[in-house]
């Protein structure tokens, strides 16, 4: 199977702070991969006006989310990795971040040569796995994505089941998952395309019809056009229309973090409530659940 395993999530800053999150946006914001302007368009509007202005919103955003261990993203990262390591006697396991800490090239230093990689990210795109790929050595074996593997999808359908047994089931059931420009789409990223397999086989694994469930686009960022429905005015038309309680869950993600705790856990929910809406689930990401453990464990075993 090889030497060892690495799994590379997207990153978090070090601390809920403005410095830390201006850190750690810079980073991000600069990768070519995730804003594909030209350098000497982008990178006057980045360092003149974004890193002014975001870093101190976004900082009060983690604030909100920040657990006494640190990052959502970055604890459970780690919990994974650790779980992980213990399904697989023998098999060495690191875990890396693509923007911050703990590096790539730091994580692969304490492994032995030629492990697989696998970005958690289920649903392939240039933007997130090209941008891990970047950054491995040539030739390294990394899984592109496992958005329709029969164990992903039967670990998010018992997640999603789970919740329904201690909380009953709403009249409607929404997948959100991260935006992307839909210049990206147009140009061959087959992103999209793997969202919605993932969102039909999720339906299918839960016997819901077309009319119980929509998949939504999250995430925004911009003044370009994004894939749609985007899922904030989807919430807010459903409570409109009188939809009185919706189920959230977020299957391009495998880890709790800002963009589902805060951007749909507090935002969307308040936004669905504002509008009419009297109840708002947001479904737990798989986390350190056991049958996502076990699925990763498979999917490693055999790609």
């Amino acid at each position: 199977m090889g030497s060892g395993v690495l799994l590379v999530n997207l990153g978090t800053p070090a601390a809920p702070t403005t410095q830390a999150v201006r850190s750690y946006l810079a980073e991000f914001l600069s990768d070519p991969r995730v804003v594909d302007l030209p350098r000497i368009v982008w990178l006057p509007i980045l360092h003149g006006l974004v890193l002014r202005g975001r870093p101190k919103r976004s900082a009060k955003k983690y604030a909100l989310i920040w657990t006494p261990e640190g990052s959502p993203l970055a604890v459970h990262t780690s919990r994974q990795a650790q779980l992980l390591r213990e399904a697989m006697p023998g098999i060495p396991v690191e875990h890396a971040m693509r923007y911050g800490e703990p590096s790539i090239a730091a994580a692969l230093k304490r492994l032995p040569a030629n492990p697989v990689v696998l970005p958690l990210y289920p649903q392939y795109s240039r933007a997130t796995t090209e941008s891990v790929r970047d950054r491995l050595p040539h030739g390294t074996r990394m899984i592109e994505s496992f958005h329709d593997d029969r164990r992903y999808i039967g670990a998010l359908a018992q997640s999603v089941q789970r919740h329904w047994e201690s909380h009953g089931r709403a009249e409607m059931f929404i997948m959100s998952f991260h935006g992307l420009p839909k210049r990206s789409v147009e140009r061959g990223d087959p992103y999209e395309k793997q969202c919605r397999e993932t969102a039909r086989l999720l339906a299918a694994a839960l016997g819901l019809g077309e009319a119980q469930w929509k998949l939504t686009f999250q995430s925004r960022f911009g003044a370009a056009r994004w894939l749609q429905p985007y899922t904030q005015p989807t919430l807010i038309e459903l409570a409109q229309r009188g939809v009185k309680r919706v189920d959230v869950v977020c299957p391009g993600f495998v880890s709790d973090c800002l963009e589902t705790l805060e951007e749909i856990g507090i935002e969307g929910r308040r936004a669905f409530l504002v509008a009419g809406g009297t109840e708002f689930s947001l479904i737990p990401c798989l986390n350190e659940s056991g049958e996502w453990i076990d699925a990763m464990a498979r999917i490693v075993r055999e790609r």
